[in-house]
């Protein structure tokens, strides 16, 4: 499946910004199953000075300086994606999960020293024993790793209720176990949590998530969301993708973004600012279908 995927972001502050200085995380990732064709990030006003890096994790950072007053700055990102839902489904045959977790330590591959990172705690996610003990529900003796993924994906879609008005992108993951409530990101959160609490490698992934009208009803344009999911690690089959907000593996109605260890290393737009008080932020995402691929 082919997208034009549009990603704008419009900041209005209530006086006037005189200098900014931001990071864009926005131009999609391109591997395998996720296929960047093209990619153009417009900014208005336009920067006195725009560059670019990849950083640590492979993701493409936009660095840009606005030098003039304003008092509304939109950043929008337009890109073609090609994703193909064949080469992301998971390996029907997997290892018992613990085999999965205990041999990381002992690959000398670049997939597996990389992925021997994720194991850990970062910035806004720390292993506890709660989070071992929800996960064990799942992750029982001996079970194959990709069918404990599965129920686990599925037991925090039922046990996590999806609600935007009781958390923020600063809510820890502490509270969203608590509370048993938040989005997309808190239940990425919550699934990584689990599983590095288990010793399983598992890192944070942003993205779009292509969403469809009523029936009846037309497609709405910049009615499609930004998203956040997990992909955990098994030794010799690779990186599983799971979305536990709606309980599936990701496909081909998933494009990827960027991934990190979590929401602070792939945050879509961040920066400081002098000047501006108060503002008001609007996102929208619009994934238009170009064309459909041929389904195996």
């Amino acid at each position: 499946m082919k997208y034009k995927v549009t990603h704008r972001t419009t900041y209005t502050y209530n006086y006037p910004v005189s200098v900014g200085n931001h990071i864009a995380c926005l131009r999609p990732r391109s591997f395998s199953g996720n296929v960047l064709l093209g990619n153009q990030i417009v900014i208005s006003p336009p920067p006195a000075d725009l560059s670019e890096r990849t950083d640590y994790f492979g993701n493409t950072l936009c660095f840009f300086a606005v030098q003039q007053p304003h008092k509304e700055l939109i950043v929008e990102s337009r890109s073609e994606v090609t994703v193909d839902g064949n080469l992301r489904r998971l390996t029907p045959e997997t290892p018992p999960w613990e085999l999965a977790a205990a041999s990381l330590t002992s690959i000398q591959t670049a997939e597996g020293l990389d992925a021997y990172q994720y194991q850990f705690d970062s910035p806004r996610i720390h292993a506890q024993q709660d989070y071992a003990a929800y996960a064990h529900e799942s992750f029982l003796p001996g079970r194959p790793m990709r069918e404990a993924l599965l129920d686990l994906t599925q037991r925090i879609f039922h046990d996590f209720k999806f609600d935007s008005t009781v958390t923020t992108v600063r809510t820890p993951t502490e509270d969203v176990f608590r509370k048993r409530r938040g989005v997309c990101q808190d239940f990425a959160h919550m699934q990584i949590a689990c599983l590095r609490s288990i010793g399983i490698a598992c890192r944070y992934v942003s993205g779009y998530l292509r969403t469809y009208p009523p029936p009846g009803r037309p497609r709405l344009v910049g009615a499609d969301a930004s998203h956040a999911w997990i992909s955990a690690y098994c030794p010799g089959h690779g990186w599983f993708d799971m979305d536990p907000t709606n309980n599936v593996a990701p496909s081909d109605g998933h494009v990827t973004l960027a991934w990190g260890r979590d929401y602070g290393d792939v945050s879509p737009l961040r920066g400081l600012i002098l000047g501006g008080g108060d503002h008001k932020l609007k996102v929208g995402v619009d994934m238009e279908p170009v064309e459909d691929s041929p389904s195996a």
